[in-house]
């Protein structure tokens, strides 16, 4: 029998190249449908007839709901067929897909984004689920850097594709261009996918999802709005606290029930635990700057949505690029020496931006930007997978749950601390009011440069938690630890 083809829950044969390609192919549709449509905001904006603060809820909704049901997805694998919950969640993905594109008002494209959250929140931690599950550990990084190459690539084509079809085509063409695709990958899904982790029949403990959801919810629902209302907000203030409040009570009952909803003990973990807080700061690290650069690109040099995702092509594409290669010299040396250097790069890369003028040149950019990308890739898919190897094979579903959902809301907490700080130096620098009556071009000046240091500050941030973050690796064992096999 080939290497390839192994036996599923069922004792018969299935090639899991293949299920692990229609899986990937599922991923990279998902995160292509969601890294698409920022770009295509004002069109939308015109489209229904909404301001800035409305539209961007297309992509606040879809966080919530897919920060949500991350924590759900443990028990959804455990429960249910791995065939039969991946062909549902793209069944679910393909009718969100497809509400947006017949929308005929805001409401319907925002029922459509949500229906698709729902599924993405299901699909990708099945994905790394089974990926982790089929490969003895000893090949993981290999697959998980494929992984990362469907990761990497979608954010790269998706902003300047975005670009390309609003200016020529109509909005309608992001959603509906997806629909046959998602159509062949159900169809392909149903000969190749095959139940490949076991189940059983655990009762679903409904006091636990709802504080999850109510937590996660709130907590992930406050750091989004801080962006626009400030930390002192009362709704900022009240959603973040409460969110924390019932995380806690959630995280208790966890700890107390034989069979946890989401197994929180996987933290108890050294070598997991250190993993997941590496994930959760390159997490920042990555997040924090494709929110803010773009908007310099935009706001101070004057570029298209089009142009700056031009500039960002480059380094989204060396992600895709490396993941795989990474992956492959994890599985032969590791995660903390590759671990070390991806952060040494992403603080080497990120500095740069700390120096920002008006005028500097965009090869400089595009040039730190694919440097500090490279860094992610280094580092991302293999401390995830030393994490998960730490793990035995009962807990590997609990550990990609509560992995992704660390790193969701460190993303979320991240952007907010970038934001926030880029908002509030920009303010603080802001000449005052009289100068633009009294010398109209310093005033202009004094408030560009408070503009710069805005962004200065958010990078000195950004650059932070990269250092941080290369302090951690040295706690990384130089060896894998592996914790069960299948």
């Amino acid at each position: 029998m080939s290497d390839n083809i192994q036996m599923d829950a069922n004792g018969k044969p299935y090639n899991r190249i293949l299920m692990v390609a229609t899986m990937i192919a599922g991923t990279f549709i998902m995160i292509l449908s969601s890294t698409m449509l920022a770009t295509a905001f004002p069109a939308l904006m015109k489209a229904f007839d909404v301001n800035t603060s409305t539209v961007q809820w297309l992509t606040t909704g879809f966080l919530l709901v897919n920060g949500v049901m991350i924590p759900i997805s443990a028990w959804l694998i455990n429960r249910f067929s791995t065939r039969v919950l991946y062909m549902s969640a793209m069944t679910i993905f393909l009718l969100g897909t497809t509400l947006a594109f017949v929308a005929t008002n805001f409401a319907t494209i925002f029922i459509g984004r949500l229906v698709q959250a729902i599924a993405v929140g299901i699909s990708m931690p099945l994905s790394q689920t089974v990926n982790l599950s089929i490969f003895p550990p000893e090949k993981r990084g290999a697959v998980m850097g494929t992984l990362g190459l469907a990761i990497g690539l979608a954010p790269a084509i998706g902003p300047t594709l975005s670009g390309f079809i609003v200016d020529n085509y109509s909005w309608r063409t992001l959603f509906g261009m997806l629909i046959p695709l998602v159509l062949l990958v159900i169809i392909i899904s149903f000969f190749t996918v095959r139940k490949v982790l076991e189940t059983s029949k655990p009762s679903l403990d409904f006091s636990s999802a709802i504080l999850s959801t109510i937590g996660f919810g709130l907590l992930l629902y406050g750091f989004s709005e801080v962006g626009d209302k400030g930390w002192g907000d009362p709704v900022v203030l009240v959603s973040i606290l409460v969110g924390l409040v019932v995380i806690g009570f959630f995280t208790l009952r966890q700890l107390k029930m034989d069979n946890p909803f989401l197994n929180i003990r996987v933290f108890a973990n050294k070598d997991f635990f250190i993993s997941a807080i590496l994930s959760a700061d390159v997490n920042i690290a990555m997040i924090g700057i494709e929110m803010v650069f773009p908007i310099y690109l935009q706001t101070i040099r004057g570029e298209s949505a089009f142009e700056s995702g031009l500039t960002l092509l480059p380094g989204a594409l060396m992600m895709g690029i490396m993941s795989p290669i990474t992956g492959r010299i994890f599985d032969r040396i590791g995660a903390k020496r590759l671990a070390m250097a991806g952060l040494s790069l992403v603080t080497i890369g990120t500095i740069p931006f700390i120096f920002l003028t008006t005028s500097t040149p965009t090869i400089f950019l595009t040039v730190s930007y694919a440097i500090r990308m490279a860094g992610v890739a280094m580092t991302m898919m293999p401390v995830t997978t030393a994490g998960m190897n730490a793990l035995s094979f009962k807990e590997i579903s609990h550990g990609t749950a509560v992995n992704n959902t660390l790193r969701q809301v460190a993303g979320s907490v991240g952007t907010a601390v970038l934001i926030s700080v880029l908002s509030n130096v920009t303010s603080n620098e802001m000449p005052a009011k009289h100068v633009l009556h009294e010398a109209p071009l310093l005033y202009k000046d004094q408030a560009q440069n408070a503009v710069l240091g805005g962004y200065s500050a958010a990078f000195v941030v950004a650059t932070g938690f990269a250092i941080v973050g290369l302090i951690v690796t040295f706690f990384l064992k130089k060896t894998q630890t592996f914790g069960g096999e299948k």
